[in-house]
């Protein structure tokens, strides 16, 4: 093999490594999504000045099986993700920091922070529980806070 193809191979190599690290971090709410960690995204947000779109899940919860395959698979959520830092929280990845819990530790809960990592209280779920306020059950209402948490951070 030439010199020149092994370099090939080596670098496709390294891409599918790094593909596959990101699809790891998709837990599959979305393989198409640019997904950090909290510590990596905290550090992006400030570096870029996106707010930050923090998804608080457990892979043994019905209702986070649910949830996960309706975004996944909707196309505006996909489309507008583009527009913040996102953040995928699993089984032993949430934070242990009450403001990662507003209004209780229920999940999944969807949260949404500022470039600095403060979570925004006041976008939720309009369309949920009063009790529950970051709790999701549908893509639709999903996509309804991303586009007031756009409108809030001002991103047309």
């Amino acid at each position: 093999m030439s010199n020149c193809a092994a370099v090939v191979v080596v670098a496709l190599l390294a891409l599918a490594s790094v593909s596959v690290q990101a699809n790891d971090l998709a837990k599959g709410w979305g393989d198409s999504i640019a997904w950090r960690t909290l510590d990596a995204g905290t550090v992006e947000a400030a570096e870029t000045g996106k707010p930050m779109m923090i998804i608080i899940h457990k892979s043994w919860c019905g209702a986070c099986k649910a949830l996960k395959p309706k975004l996944a698979s909707y196309d505006e959520y996909l489309q507008l993700s583009k527009h913040f830092v996102m953040i995928n929280l699993g089984d032993d990845e949430e934070p242990a920091d009450p403001m990662y819990a507003p209004d209780g530790s229920y999940i999944p809960r969807i949260l949404f922070a500022d470039s600095t990592g403060a979570v925004v209280d006041d976008l939720y779920n309009k369309f949920g529980s009063s009790k529950y306020k970051y709790y999701y059950s549908d893509a639709p209402y999903v996509v309804t806070s991303m586009r007031a948490a756009m409108k809030h951070f001002g991103i047309e």
